[in-house]
């Protein structure tokens, strides 16, 4: 009796992570360590010109860590690792290292918002709790582990246009091993931005 207890509540926990876009990001990272996913890579320059195209069925990214120096209070040496600027882009079995570029990471099956149109935003509050600034992060970083109705709009490092994504269930985090890099999940998709200009807008705010 207890083991079919155990196994309907993984059962449960199964169908409702898998709603949750946070724990299809952690699939994905597997998936993309162990297996590779196919991606197509856009680098632009600092204009948001296109300079070169890459795709591939087995994608990964990878960090470069260097050798850092740093002294303590009492002078004694400490050394430690830090993140270079460089990634290493793995298409295939063979190696592309970048640094400066703007990357645009897009994962098989996502496509841009090609209709999107830049609007001011003028919003209000209703005088509703979930207006107050305190409530709204907590009840904000919660929606985002689930995902919820975004508009991702990415820019060269000097402020030109260069695509918008928009999704029903989108989630971003900041990996801890990739360097000036925001993974974000669109729609069960992977999109990685990397040393670009972005913002990442509620939906509602656009209505």
């Amino acid at each position: 009796m207890n083991k079919n207890i155990k196994r309907i509540s993984v059962v449960c926990l199964c169908i409702l992570l898998s709603g949750c876009s946070m724990f299809q990001s952690a699939l994905n990272d597997i998936k993309g360590n162990l297996v590779g996913n196919g991606y197509t890579i856009y680098t632009y320059d600092n204009y948001g010109s296109e300079v070169m195209e890459t795709s591939g069925d087995k994608i990964s990214i990878t960090g470069n860590a260097v050798e850092s120096t740093s002294y303590d209070e009492d002078g004694r040496v400490v050394r430690g690792y830090e993140l270079s600027s460089v990634i290493t882009i793995t298409v295939d079995g063979k190696e592309i290292e970048s640094c400066g570029d703007t990357c645009v990471f897009e994962q098989k099956g996502l496509t841009p918002d090609v209709d999107f149109i830049q609007e001011d935003i003028d919003s209000n509050t209703h005088g509703q709790i979930s207006d107050n600034t305190s409530v709204a992060r907590f009840i904000n970083k919660y929606k985002n582990m689930f995902g919820k109705g975004r508009i991702v709009v990415i820019k060269s490092q000097l402020g030109q246009p260069i695509a918008a994504y928009s999704g029903d269930k989108v989630y971003w985090k900041i990996p801890d091993n990739l360097p000036k890099m925001t993974k974000l999940m669109i729609d069960g998709k992977a999109l990685y931005i990397h040393r670009a200009n972005f913002q990442i807008i509620d939906k509602e705010l656009l209505d």
